[in-house]
């Protein structure tokens, strides 16, 4: 009998105990749910936020941060292999995210900068403990974006709800507010009347047919640094123009933002420390208006860099008040540019009111030519021009490789035919015209095969933005010259750099490592093209799971990701489809070459809001 009430006396005590430890997670509950800042944020499954700096907050422990990344591309026991996966929603602070461009994490960090080097505008990415482990939210109340071309004229506000750039700027038509819209008059900071009357006068200056800037097709790739919101870049697309519109995240952090909102080609960087993440000879003509750029600090290694990235006879249009003004100042900065340019054997093309033309030689005699000791020098016989992830800049002048001395010039064919020709920089990889035109033909197989699938999804103006994630020759993005998009086309570092026969065929790219995150606001581009990238990181032991993250970081509501690679890869895929919202948009198939074991599988990514978002936009 004692011991039949001592073993109830034990229950009690139990269930008391197990009611206790129900309410106390209860409020729990209640307590943190109920928080406004967005920390919990429809958050889906029960892998919790991770923050800058901490761990976990909750549900997974140190252990599960070591294991995610030894991950490898396999999959977990469950119903047909598959087993769902779940995350949570970032707080709604950083729906604009860069994750190796926070100036939080630097904070945080406490890294030692030199900020009159710009060193704080270049990448810092977070170490793999540190990073968001979590989906991008939109802002609230996100449409889907205005569709080309009319996005080069207005975008939704509340896409990117920043409007301080439209009263900073409101002198120089840059942009207005106008109910619900913002809208692009084209101009900028030195031409107030827009930015096709200032590209028509540059071409007058040069004395080009019929005031195109393109002449004749000679003129492909531009490079336009400092660029605002891009409108020098967008309103040279009707001249068969494509520009790579460079500013960093800085005070006027949302440019970029802007400019690839509009469907405008656009990169967030910085000429500080390292090299820019273009190979050399690169583009036909460099644009910098009013960019705010010291270019004779350091011995002129900002304008070196320049130099690196323009073909032979490439143009650098100058447009500032050191070009024109007559104050003491301004006065003693164009002296010492001039004679810097000088000693780089630039010559002047033009100079026309406000703007200045510069020209480079088209072969090394200039060079060859120059008293000894002369500075700045030029580049050792070893350095590498192509080399740029992680190269610190150099104060020194790149000469011309033997073949481009001895023909004066890049050899390349003008636009278009340019796409379609092999460049004579395919013989640095020991690839032959025969195996281009391959290249070719069968990107175009491939790329009419995507389209057939995604033909019930898209129509002729779905798609603007692409990016081509491991761009090889180019050939995904020469395959889509007749529709109304750009790629960014990305060379991975590993492998053969092959970024310059990209450039050379008139498209633009950059180099990248998928192991990080990409230099990029979330939510700017349409479709993303990943080719055996998975296979790629996973053999350098890179986290597949956060390459995913970054994916959906990067593309659109709505947009859409190709996936080409192993079945294992697309297994992998299948089983974060409901985590990450995605859904397919048809079954997984395989390759149609018959030239090796890669599945096709393409998504789409749902447009969600989150409950703050929803409340928001009440």
């Amino acid at each position: 009998m004692m011991r039949g009430r001592s073993d109830g006396a034990q229950k009690k005590r139990l269930l008391t105990s197990v009611a206790v430890v129900a309410i106390f997670f209860v409020v729990l509950y209640f307590y943190f749910g109920s928080k406004s800042n967005g920390e919990s944020a429809l958050e889906y499954g029960s892998r919790s936020l991770r923050k800058l700096g901490s761990s976990y907050l909750g549900g997974d422990d140190e252990s599960d941060l070591s294991s995610k990344q030894d991950e490898k591309f396999g999959l977990e026991d469950g119903e047909d292999g598959i087993v769902s996966k779940s995350f949570p929603v970032c707080d709604d602070r950083h729906s604009e995210l860069i994750p190796c461009l926070d100036r939080h994490l630097i904070y945080q960090m406490r890294l030692k900068l030199d900020l009159t080097l710009m060193e704080h505008y270049e990448r810092h990415c977070p170490l793999p403990e540190r990073r968001f482990n979590c989906l991008i939210p939109p802002p609230a109340g996100y449409k889907v974006p205005i569709k080309w071309p009319r996005s080069r004229d207005e975008v939704w506000k509340a896409n990117i709800p920043h409007t301080h750039l439209a009263h900073e700027k409101s002198d120089q038509n840059w942009m207005v507010v106008k109910g619900e819209k913002i809208i692009f008059p084209g101009g900028g900071t030195h031409f107030h009347y827009g930015a096709d009357k200032y590209i028509a006068l540059i071409a007058n200056m040069l004395k080009f047919p019929n005031n195109n800037l393109n002449n004749g097709g000679r003129i492909r790739t531009v490079f336009d640094v400092g660029c605002g919101v891009a409108s020098f870049g967008g309103y040279l697309l009707s001249s068969d123009i494509i520009a790579m519109s460079l500013a960093p995240n800085d005070v006027h952090q949302n440019q970029i933002q802007f400019a690839l909102e509009r469907g405008i080609p656009a990169y967030l960087g910085v000429l500080g420390t390292k090299r820019l993440p273009y190979p050399s000879r690169s583009f036909e003509f460099a644009h910098c208006s009013r960019c705010r750029i010291d270019w004779i600090q350091r011995d002129g290694i900002l304008l070196l860099e320049l130099d690196r990235v323009l073909r032979p006879g490439g143009y650098f249009a100058y447009s500032s008040p050191e070009a024109y003004a007559q104050d003491e100042e301004d006065l003693r900065i164009w002296k010492q540019m001039s004679t810097l340019v000088e000693r780089m054997c630039w010559k002047i093309a033009e100079k026309k009111n406000q703007t200045v033309i510069w020209v480079k030689p088209l072969n090394n005699d200039c060079y060859m030519e120059r008293p000894a000791g002369t500075q700045p020098p030029l580049c050792r016989s070893n350095d590498d021009p192509d080399a740029v992830w992680g190269v610190n800049m150099e104060a020194c002048i790149t000469p011309y490789s033997d073949h481009d001395h001895k023909v004066g010039g890049s050899g390349l064919a003008p636009w278009p035919a340019r796409l379609s020709t092999p460049p004579p920089r395919l013989a640095d990889f020991g690839y032959s015209s025969e195996m281009f035109e391959k290249d070719v033909e069968l990107w175009q197989r491939r790329v009419e095969h995507y389209w057939n699938i995604l033909s019930s999804k898209i129509s002729s103006d779905t798609l603007r933005n692409i990016m081509d994630m491991k761009a090889n020759l180019g050939s995904f993005a020469a395959a889509l010259k007749d529709k109304d998009v750009w790629v960014m086309n990305v060379v991975p570092k590993e492998g053969p750099n092959t970024l310059k026969i990209v450039y050379d065929r008139g498209l633009i790219g950059t180099t990248h490592d998928w192991c990080e995150a990409f230099s990029t606001y979330p939510r700017t581009y349409d479709l993303l093209h990943a080719w055996n990238v998975f296979s790629d990181i996973e053999k350098k032991g890179c986290s597949g799971e956060d390459l995913l993250l970054e994916i959906d970081r990067i593309v659109r509501p709505s947009g859409f990701v190709i996936f080409r690679d192993k079945q294992h890869v697309i297994d992998f895929v299948k089983k974060y489809l409901s985590p990450l919202h995605w859904e397919a948009v048809a079954d997984p198939t395989p390759d149609q070459d018959q030239e090796g074991d890669e599945i096709v599988f393409i998504i789409q990514k749902k447009l969600w809001l989150t409950s703050e978002s929803i409340r928001d936009t009440e």
